[in-house]
């Protein structure tokens, strides 16, 4: 493990993290790196396991950009409707359908700076899609991963930013994508927002924030 400011508690909660949690990826199903960016696009406020019925349905429908920019907004609409915020994210799901399809020939584009022009995708969810869908370099920093790092001491910073900052900068480029899906599945089973299971929590001697 590359840490480019020693530190000893950082590096032992790392390593730990990443042992404990190796093998475990992104929870949403997709087939191509397409449906990827859409379900990130639903996953926003929304938990992955309604994000994955919901696309059980759309990718059934619309698999691919040309199919899905030749919807309705409201044929969209119906069929992500159980999915928080579903009239915005309909309506970005179909811009960014049309946009791939019209301006790259149907393929996602590969960099973050095209990825984020496209409507309803910010930094977030372009680091997911250049990660997950590309197996380029990036941390998305979600509330979880926001959450968890804080409180394990990984950083001290109260915005997404800045916490991928500290983070990306403590740890060498091929694992800032596997250290986001386990802060995220530490996040989820173990270190939860308003009851976090302390007693069974394998980090619990190293973390100031046992309570």
């Amino acid at each position: 493990m590359s840490n480019k400011y020693p530190n000893p508690h950082a590096n032992k909660i790392f390593t730990a993290l990443l042992q404990y949690y190796k093998g475990h990826g992104t929870a949403l199903r997709f087939s191509t790196t397409f449906q990827l960016l859409c379900a990130v696009i639903l996953s926003a406020q929304t938990n992955d396991n309604q994000v994955n019925k919901i696309t059980d349905k759309l990718f059934a429908v619309a698999s691919d950009s040309a199919a899905l920019a030749a919807m309705s907004l409201e044929q969209i609409e119906e069929l992500i409707k159980t999915c928080g915020l579903y009239k915005n994210k309909a309506r970005h799901l179909q811009q960014a359908a049309r946009i791939i399809n019209e301006q790259y020939g149907g393929e996602v584009p590969q960099t973050r700076e095209e990825l984020e022009t496209l409507p309803g995708v910010g930094r977030k969810t372009a680091s997911v899609v250049l990660f997950v869908g590309f197996n380029i370099p990036a941390l998305p920093v979600d509330t979880h991963v926001l959450r968890v790092a804080n409180r394990l001491a990984l950083a001290d910073s109260s915005t997404p930013a800045g916490t991928e900052k500290q983070l990306c900068a403590q740890l060498a480029p091929e694992l800032w994508g596997d250290i986001h899906h386990a802060l995220i599945w530490h996040g989820r089973t173990i270190c939860l927002g308003r009851k976090p299971q302390c007693a069974k929590c394998f980090l619990r001697q190293d973390c100031p924030f046992v309570v």
